[in-house]
Order: C-alpha cells, then structure tokens, then sequence
C-alpha cells in the first residue's frame, strides 16, 4: 500500500534523536503516544536496536504504521496499540513515553487527559519526552508559531499550541515534575517529565 508520509518526520527525526539518546541508554521499552504515520517509530526503531518500541494510534492510522513496520523489517517495532488518551490505557509499564507532534492537534481535554494518564504507564525511573511548539507566558515564541497557531484552530477550533505553564500545572497535579524543557529547532521544545519526588 501507499504509506502515509509527513515531511516534518524527516525534518525533526535527527535533533529528537539526540535528546531521546540521552535517556534511550538506561531503557529497554518505549510507548510511543499518538504514533501518526510510523516513520518516527521506524526510524528510532533502527537508530536504537536495544529499544522495543511499542506504537500506538487511533484504528484509522493503523493501516500506515502497519506499513511503514511492514517495510522496516524491523523486529524490535511493535503493531501499535488502539490508543485514544481519553480511553483506556496499556496495563503496563514503559521506561520512556515519547510523543512528537502531538498536543497542539489535540484538543486542551485531551492533552490533560494524556498528562493525567500517563504516569499510569510510567514506573519511578521513566521519563515522559513530549516534542512540539509551545507558548510561555501567554505568548507565542515565534511569528511562524502563530501563523501555525491559527492554521491549527481554522481546521479545527479545539486544536491549537498549547500554553507550557498550564501543561506544567496539569503535570504537577498528576504527581509529575518537568526533568527539562529543551530548545529545538523551528521553534519548538522537548518537555521532560518525570514522577515526582524522583530524581
């Protein structure tokens, strides 16, 4: 089948490589959140061998992972999981949540919903990467990001870049604190989070 393609996977793979190097040495399973096309999967499926990397998606996206695992060739780069972070969530435990573009499609409902649930899946060494554009106090940090900001809410009003103190607020309640919070390029960020009260 024709595989689905996102040009910003190719753009943005190698810096989120390096920061997820920095956390991949001390792990061995991985829960991608909200894999879209699969090229990251793939991707950092090869890039890092020791990892079982566990996709997950809504059903629609299935059949692209499948493909995109399909051609990889890749054992270590799982069939993904049905995955709406509203819903249920995997009865397991994962050393690095990773997700990439991700919260500014999704509505403010479901970003919190994905803070809140995730340290279900995290035990007290995981880490949560989360890649993207955010605001910071109240502002955008870039023309760019708010041209990009208003594109995301014309298709759909409940999407847009999220504002990184209220995802803190909602991450602090969920007992996670932010480990770091990383410039990227293009204007966007790598959040980490870990369970608090673990260092």
């Amino acid at each position: 089948m024709n595989k689905p393609y996102a040009e910003s996977c190719d753009q943005n793979r190698q810096p989120i490589g390096q920061q997820l190097a920095r956390f991949a040495a001390n792990a061995r399973t991985v829960l991608e959140i909200a894999s879209g096309t699969g090229q990251h999967a793939v991707y950092f499926a090869e890039q890092f061998p020791h990892l079982r990397w566990q996709t997950s998606e809504l059903a629609e996206n299935h059949a692209g992972i499948q493909a995109w695992i399909a051609d990889s060739g890749r054992d270590n780069v799982l069939p993904p999981l049905l995955l709406d972070v509203a819903g249920p969530w995997p009865q397991q435990q994962y050393d690095l949540l990773f997700s990439a573009n991700s919260l500014h499609i999704m509505s403010e409902r479901s970003a919190e919903m994905l803070m809140r649930r995730a340290p279900l899946c995290m035990h007290e060494q995981s880490f949560l990467l989360i890649y993207g554009p955010f605001n910071y106090r109240g502002q955008y940090t870039s023309a760019s990001n708010e041209r990009f900001d208003g594109w995301l809410k014309q298709r759909d009003a409940a999407s847009g870049i999220k504002h990184f103190e209220w995802l803190n607020d909602i991450a602090s309640d969920a007992s996670l604190h932010c480990f770091d919070d990383v410039a990227m390029p293009a204007n966007n960020r790598m959040l980490v989070f870990k369970k608090a009260g673990e260092t």
